[in-house]
């Protein structure tokens, strides 16, 4: 990876081991500064990264480090070494005392977790650079319960308390089984994985293994509640944390927030390639190019001959992000030739093209059916939609369409 400029570390007096096998490994350039001096530093070497080794510093210093990183433009990653209390919504934890001394105290789950930063950030300047005129982006408009989806993986007492724990700041697909946890990963868009207890460690190896394996998955934020593992993996973002939910939940939620940046980031690149058809928050077309191509469509396939169906996805409108998480599941899942768009009543609006009446219930159904194991701050909050189809009739426009559509929905709801 291209350097964008030195790593910053920020310690007390006394050197800290990491900064000096980072250095003596020459894997990234270098820069030391105490705490007092933190807020100049970061000006005046502009650094890409900043480590800062936490014991021995109040919160209060971290707090202040924190605000001036997260004005920095682009993505400034902030990781801090061992903390000792809860850090501020834009610091990245590491805990190199999970690891033993026999494997350099962590230096290279450091380097890798650096290096997966630095990804966003490349991504974050190339954004910045595309965008004419750039539009302002940072991590702080993430707002992990409008933006973010955790895989939570268990079994047992714990897994309620998780659940909660997660529900209260983010979206949660819950899952019993490594199994289920499987399709989940590859039917959806996941920005964390958190692994409770239920599973043999036999198993939660496998289950690593796998991750670290695929390249989709290699640097999804893995945290595992099990203080017996070691984090011998090939994954940068992976934490083993030993305490309660709250605890678990606190130190993922950095991790998967800054993921769902990524994920935000990757949209928009696409967006622009699409010459803004893409809405970046949705992967879906935005509503002024949807009714666009919803007209022409209607118009070829009459001209043409064939199939036309229309599918209205409604969402409970006191979870507004359901409406997003169902979106992303259909920009995702959907097939290559259909379209479809976010509407402004909290619904998804999708068009099957070639596709009749029976095919067209089919299709939503499935896709319905992936959205149900999601759940917005309380458990029961999910987000399965309500479904209404229609197909194109003869003498069928695009407004008489979205009518018959609309007022089939009316009849449903009532």
């Amino acid at each position: 990876m291209s350097q964008q400029g030195p790593i910053l570390v920020v310690s007390t007096a006394k050197r800290p081991s990491f900064a000096a096998m980072l250095d003596v490994a020459r894997l990234f350039p270098v820069v030391e500064s105490g705490w007092a001096d933190a807020a100049r530093a970061v000006e005046q070497v502009q650094p890409a990264a900043v480590l800062a080794e936490t014991s021995g510093t109040n919160a209060a210093g971290l707090a202040e480090l924190a605000v001036r990183v997260a004005a920095r433009q682009p993505y400034l990653p902030l990781i801090a070494i061992d903390p000792q209390n809860p850090v501020p919504d834009n610091v990245i934890p590491f805990f190199q005392s999970q690891v033993p001394h026999a494997q350099q105290g962590g230096s290279d789950r450091l380097a890798a977790r650096l290096r997966a930063a630095l990804r966003v950030r490349s991504l974050h300047a190339t954004v910045m650079r595309r965008l004419v005129p750039a539009a302002p982006m940072a991590l702080s408009h993430i707002d992990p319960a409008r933006d973010a989806t955790v895989l939570l993986i268990g079994r047992g007492g714990a897994y309620p308390a998780l659940s909660v724990a997660l529900g209260e700041r983010t979206g949660v697909v819950g899952a019993l089984s490594i199994e289920a946890a499987a399709k989940h990963l590859n039917a959806r868009d996941i920005d964390g994985v958190v692994l409770g207890e239920g599973f043999s460690l036999r198993v939660v190896d496998a289950f690593l293994t796998v991750l670290t394996e695929d390249a989709r998955f290699r640097n999804l934020p893995v945290v595992v509640a099990a203080g017996d593992l070691v984090p011998a993996y090939d994954l940068p973002n992976l934490e083993i944390v030993s305490g309660d939910a709250v605890e678990v939940a606190a130190i993922g939620l950095p991790l998967i927030r800054q993921h769902a940046f990524e994920a935000h980031l990757s949209r928009t690149l696409k967006a622009i390639d699409a010459d803004g058809l893409i809405d970046a928050r949705t992967g879906l077309l935005t509503q002024e190019a949807f009714e666009r191509d919803f007209a022409s469509a209607i118009y070829q396939t009459q001209q043409r001959g064939g199939g036309l169906s229309v599918a209205r996805f409604a969402f409970d409108p006191e979870h507004p992000r359901a409406q997003f998480d169902g979106a992303r599941i259909i920009s995702r899942l959907m097939r290559q030739m259909d379209f479809g768009a976010a509407q402004d009543d909290g619904s998804v609006v999708v068009v099957f093209a070639e596709a009749d009446l029976k095919s067209a219930h089919a299709i939503a159904r499935r896709l319905s059916s992936v959205m149900r194991h999601t759940s917005h701050g309380q458990r029961d909050a999910r987000s399965e939609p309500t479904v209404t189809v229609a197909t194109l009739l003869p003498n069928d426009s695009a407004k008489s369409l979205r009518s018959r559509l609309q007022e089939d929905a009316q009849r449903a709801a009532s």
